[in-house]
């Protein structure tokens, strides 16, 4: 009889039931669960395997460089980070209403962990992520040179429920970049959801961009509908190498 439902189970690729199945028969007879309980438990075995393969494929989409969550942030180190917000951020609201987000301040500050734990959050939710530099996407579309409606780069970048556009301002940008980037943003605008973070006040996007009235058309979509979060603080990186280069000292005292 077993092998039959395991044969079964297997014909109809519920593969989240074959793992548990065991488990379950024991625990069904030990509780003397009823048929209906014990139909719940192991339909729900199998909803969490294909949720966590849903999330795994998502992940892989998004091209995080590290995958992060809102738990793993140090919420302690900049206190002046307003917890409450980034959770707010987190129930995908902004995603629904197709609103952006703009992270702005010193690099080091927390930008990209934060930015990263809200795709992976909207991951769960179902939504479509994806992470990218700045400098990958005006790289990709200098080379495609045009957003037809058919292209990889209109798949990657005009297609996801939330894209996020990490790394504005680490350095000025290509000639013509601008227009792209202005390209990507308008055509996204009030359709879907975009979150970048910059380390350069928005005034200084004209320089960076080597463009003012692009910069300024870029910042008159995108600020629109945009949820502005400001950081300020130390940075978290610095913190991990002073700790790191104590470390290390006090080991070579240690072999002195």
């Amino acid at each position: 009889m077993k092998e039959i439902l395991e044969l079964n189970l297997k014909k109809l690729r519920l593969s989240g039931m074959m793992e548990t199945i065991d488990v379950r028969l024991q625990e069904a007879r030990a509780c003397q669960l009823d048929h209906a309980d014990f139909l719940e438990l192991i339909l729900q075995d199998e909803l969490a395997v294909r949720q966590n393969r849903t999330i795994a494929r998502g992940i892989k989409t998004a091209a995080f460089t590290v995958p992060k969550t809102l738990d793993q942030f140090e919420w302690n180190f900049n206190p002046e980070i307003n917890r409450k917000q980034f959770y707010e951020l987190a129930t995908g609201e902004f995603i629904k209403q197709a609103r952006d987000v703009l992270l702005i301040g010193p690099p080091g500050t927390g930008k990209t962990h934060l930015a990263t734990a809200l795709g992976y959050q909207a991951i769960k939710m179902n939504f479509t992520v994806f992470y990218c530099s700045i400098f990958d996407l005006v790289r990709d579309l200098l080379q495609d040179e045009n957003l037809a409606g058919s292209s990889k780069n209109d798949r990657k970048y005009l297609k996801p429920d939330l894209l996020i556009i990490d790394d504005m301002g680490i350095k000025q940008l290509p000639k013509s970049s601008g227009e792209y980037l202005f390209e990507v943003i308008m055509r996204r605008h009030e359709l879907r959801s975009t979150i970048m973070t910059s380390n350069r006040p928005i005034e200084e996007w004209g320089k960076l961009i080597g463009d003012v009235p692009t910069a300024g058309a870029i910042l008159d979509r995108f600020l629109q509908h945009a949820e502005i979060i400001p950081f300020k603080g130390k940075s978290y990186r610095l913190k991990e190498r002073v700790k790191t280069n104590s470390d290390l000292k006090n080991n070579l005292s240690e072999v002195n």
